[in-house]
């Protein structure tokens, strides 16, 4: 099994995680434990929220950048993990966490 894949499946496992979803550059979902719908409806969200996000913070300061954004709502708590290539977004219920 690869790295990835285990890191994966370790975020998974944690209390309150209902999915995981990997995003490439531009936006399109190439790993995810949910459905189809809901996977492109987040990769599309969040994709585009992370940049905003990274613009507001290079904004501030261009020598600075994002590494990480967590949105908490009443139903879910979003956790992005930004990369060079690649967005990770994990979805937890936080009443479970």
């Amino acid at each position: 099994m690869s790295e990835v894949e285990e890191t994966l499946k370790r975020i998974q496992a944690h209390k309150g995680v209902t999915g995981v979803i990997v995003v490439n550059q531009e936006g399109i979902p190439i790993r995810s434990n949910l459905d189809n719908s809901t996977t492109v409806q987040y990769s599309g969200l969040y994709h585009q929220l992370t940049a905003k996000a990274r613009s507001v913070v290079r904004d501030i300061d261009p020598q600075n950048d994002l590494t990480f954004l967590r949105i908490r709502s009443k139903k879910h708590e979003i956790m992005v993990a930004p990369d060079k290539e690649y967005l990770l977004i994990v979805i937890q219920n936080p009443t479970e966490s």
